[in-house]
């Protein structure tokens, strides 16, 4: 049994749909769709968020986050510039490591991207609904701002609506309405933070703890459930829309670091303005609660409230407006990434073939109307921003992890391959990437991880049930039952280990004891792993053991966390930054079993006959026996090195 079929649809051949994109994106477009994703409903909450965590020293953690966000992307440039496709991020890894890591981290990609037009949906309607109370669009609960049930929902529901109406009618329309939106974008909150200094208090620099309230671990905590890493999360846009630049092997390298230090400016001077101009009494504080900013009056439309205080009400109507329109520029490019990604796995084979249909404007319409669906639901269990946004910060930098492991891997099996742009010193770059990674992911905190590994894991069972069987790894009854019976396990395991779908950081009253979760999911895993490779054949035994490796790491970073500083326990019994030197030496093990885990796929050679067709949307045809020589000469030269 062949473990690929050799047929005009297989990954990467010249006629799969990935030919079917249009490629019209300059190096202008690609940037300010990294750009405008970055500056979107992050930039109108986070400075209140990430200070609430960290303090004044929420200034250092835009700049850490920037930092750690370029060494992750590095690994990911040269990808980007050897193999340009859309929904890249879901499809490298099965590249290197084979199709179980590979839907692993495509699935928690996608999900962590298609919950984002509901979030920069909520974004939106929060700012109004904090504005006009009257139109009944949100409500307080648990000291939260969400989302009220109809009107908030439904107007949120609405406003995806308008998202999917954008992207259904060509990446080049979409790609000229950004850019006029992402000009705005820009000014409207450089003008903010400009007059925000007119209002500077220095005092508010020092006050409450001073300048490091929290210490060093709330520069690293506000990362993540700061919204930092959220904000700059948007880098990936440019891989996400790779296969529709039309020079990716020049734009993309330099569109991804602009995308990064553009937005980088901005919210740095925004911190620093929001800061300087908080008043404390008119955000119904006292003077120093950092911690209390989350739940004040400021909360719901914090620079709007700052502008005000500071005597710019007028202009406070403008970022009222910007308020609707920053966040919405987000969410159209977002929906768009959300379907490239399951556009992906309709190519790739991890789900039905039909997400990969393209219309007659070169855009994976089916992939976009089950993105839209998907998007809306998640409107329900986290109506709001602040509770979503870590999850989804988690869920992305997971799959940007995978860049570093993957770069190295593909030095050795495919030396040969085109490299425009060639990292040099990969081995000090990839492993720094995957430990930049893993820190971030580690940062973002106990309740984040735990609900990402619920979500992530429970999609094992769709590669158990599907993708398996229709690769022809296992026979189509053993894989059914055996996910099933998994899947069953898994949310009762869910269910009984009292952190998914919570509200609020504390576990579940009469939940199982931490030992007894994290023992229980350990067992569920290995059982699946162990029952799906008896039946599997031996190229799905060898995908399988390829994956291996990163559940291990989800489930150590887990165990890191509970008994670290981030996690729920009041005396940490690794504190005092020990947690951070485990998930280094962590991150160090882990990368070195990643790269040791991966193979020559064949997916490589799919891609590998393709590459000559990435960048020349007219090259003349090729025949498959010229296409079948050409892979075999460089499989040869693989070997022979």
């Amino acid at each position: 049994m062949s473990t690929l079929p050799d047929s005009p649809s297989a990954p990467g051949s010249p006629d799969a749909p990935d030919h079917k994109l249009k490629r019209s994106l300059g190096l202008w477009q690609l940037t300010l769709l990294g750009v405008s994703t970055q500056i979107g409903s992050g930039w109108l909450f986070a400075v209140l968020s990430s200070a609430s965590v960290a303090g004044p020293a929420a200034i250092l953690s835009w700049i850490l986050g920037a930092g750690l966000f370029i060494v992750v992307s590095l690994t990911w440039i040269e990808l980007g510039t050897m193999f340009p496709r859309s929904g890249g991020i879901v499809r490298y890894p099965a590249l290197s490591h084979g199709a179980f890591a590979g839907w692993i981290t495509g699935w928690g990609y996608w999900i962590g991207t298609v919950c984002l037009p509901a979030i920069e949906a909520q974004a939106v309607l929060t700012y109004l609904g904090g504005r006009f109370p009257h139109l009944g669009l949100v409500k307080v609960e648990q000291g939260t701002t969400i989302l009220a049930w109809p009107n908030g929902i439904l107007c949120g529901i609405g406003i995806l609506a308008i998202f999917f109406v954008l992207n259904l009618f060509g990446v080049k329309l979409l790609a000229k309405v950004n850019t006029y939106v992402t000009i705005w974008k820009l000014v409207v909150p450089c003008l903010t933070f400009i007059l925000l200094f007119f209002a500077f208090n220095s005092s508010n620099l020092t006050v409450g703890g001073g300048f490091l309230p929290t210490g060093a671990g709330g520069i690293v905590h506000a990362l993540a459930i700061g919204g930092i890493a959220f904000g700059y999360l948007g880098s990936r846009q440019v891989l996400d829309y790779g296969g529709e630049a039309r020079n990716p092997k020049r734009d993309i390298p330099l569109a991804i670091v602009l995308s990064i230090l553009i937005p980088m400016v901005v919210y740095i001077g925004l911190q620093i303005g929001f800061l300087g101009a908080l008043d404390w009494s008119d955000a119904g504080i006292s003077v120093g609660d950092w911690a209390g900013l989350r739940t004040s009056d400021w909360a719901s439309a914090p620079l709007f409230q700052a502008l005000g205080a500071a005597g710019f009400g007028a202009f406070a109507t403008v970022l009222l407006v910007d308020a609707a329109i920053s966040p919405a520029g987000n969410g159209w490019v977002t929906l768009g990434s959300a379907a490239r990604a399951s556009f992906a796995f309709g190519i790739d084979k991890y789900a039905p073939k039909s997400l990969a249909k393209v219309n007659r404007y070169g855009i994976p319409w089916v992939s976009l109307v089950v993105a839209i669906v998907v998007s809306a639901l998640f409107m329900l269990p986290f109506p709001s921003w602040y509770q979503l946004v870590s999850v989804v910060s988690v869920c992305l930098v997971l799959s940007y992890l995978m860049g570093s492991a993957i770069a190295p891997v593909l030095r050795k099996t495919a030396p040969h391959a085109d490299r425009t742009w060639r990292l040099p010193a990969m081995g000090f770059w990839a492993p720094a990437g995957y430990a930049a990674g893993l820190f971030i992911v580690y940062a973002a905190g106990f309740a984040s991880l735990a609900q990402l590994l619920v979500i992530a894991f429970a999609g094992v069972s769709i590669y158990g049930a599907y993708t398996s069987v229709n690769h022809g790894w296992v026979r189509r009854p053993a894989g059914w039952s055996i996910s099933a019976v998994f899947l069953v396990a898994w949310i009762y395991i869910s269910s009984r280990g009292g952190w998914f779908m919570n509200t609020t950081e504390v576990q579940r009253a009469g939940s199982w004891s931490f030992p007894v979760y994290f023992a229980a999911m350990t067992t569920a895993l290995l059982a699946f792993v162990l029952a799906l490779r008896v039946v599997s054949t031996p190229a799905g035994r060898r995908h399988l053991d390829a994956g291996v490796w990163l559940i291990a790491t989800l489930l150590a970073t887990l165990l890191v966390s509970y008994y670290g500083e981030f996690g729920p326990l009041d005396e940490p019994p690794l504190a005092d930054s020990w947690d951070l030197l485990v998930v280094i030496a962590l991150a160090l093990v882990s990368y070195a079993w990643a790269v040791r885990s991966g193979f020559h796929t064949e997916q490589l050679d799919a891609a590998l006959a393709d590459s000559e067709f990435a960048v020349e949307p007219t090259a003349p045809t090729r025949t498959p026996a010229h296409r079948a020589t050409r892979v075999a000469a460089v499989h040869e030269q693989e070997v022979n090195s």
